[in-house]
Formats: C-alpha cells, structure tokens, sequence
C-alpha cells in the first residue's frame, strides 16, 4: 500500500510541477510559446491529466479553463497521497518508510 501512494504522490508532483511550468514558460515565451520545444515537451507530458480531466468535467467548463481544472485535481491528489503517506508510516512506524 505505502508503495502505492507513493506512486500516486510521485506522478501527481511531476505532472504538477509540469503544468507549473509550462504555464510559466507560456507566460515568458508569449504568443510563439506553441513553437517552443520544451512548452511542446511539457504538454506532452501533462496531455494524459488534461485528456482526463476533460473526460470527467461537464461540457460546461471551457476548454480555456481545464488546465486550471486539471491543476486543481493534481493538488487534491497529491495532498491527499501525503496524508495517506503520513497515516501509513505513523502506522508500520517511521522507520520502515525510509
């Protein structure tokens, strides 16, 4: 189980720090940031969360909106892994997670 979370916690932290960044350098590249090699990079790799997340959101959240959406459900993931995480080890006990 503490293997699990621990993926869950890992993917949710790469794809986040991903949209992070790609927002980021959606702000600084401007208007020819879809001609950007690494903004194409990191939206390859956030594709797979966003396809997800417009899969399970109504048709009424704009297309705009879903990267923020999918921002939004990676954070829950992720805290709710680092509190499954914590719980899991205060169980087994704190030497064992290491």
């Amino acid at each position: 189980m503490l293997l699990f979370v621990t993926i869950v916690q890992t993917v949710s932290a790469i794809a986040l720090l991903s949209l992070l960044g790609q927002w980021v350098l959606g702000l600084l590249a401007g208007a020819g940031r879809d001609s950007n090699l690494f903004y194409q990079l990191l939206g390859i790799l956030t594709r797979p969360f966003t396809r997800l997340t417009r899969l399970i959101t109504p048709r009424v959240v704009l297309d705009r909106h879903i990267p923020l959406a999918t921002f939004a459900l990676l954070l829950m993931a992720y805290v709710a892994s680092t509190v499954a995480r914590i719980a899991i080890c205060i169980e087994i006990g704190v030497h064992l997670c290491r």
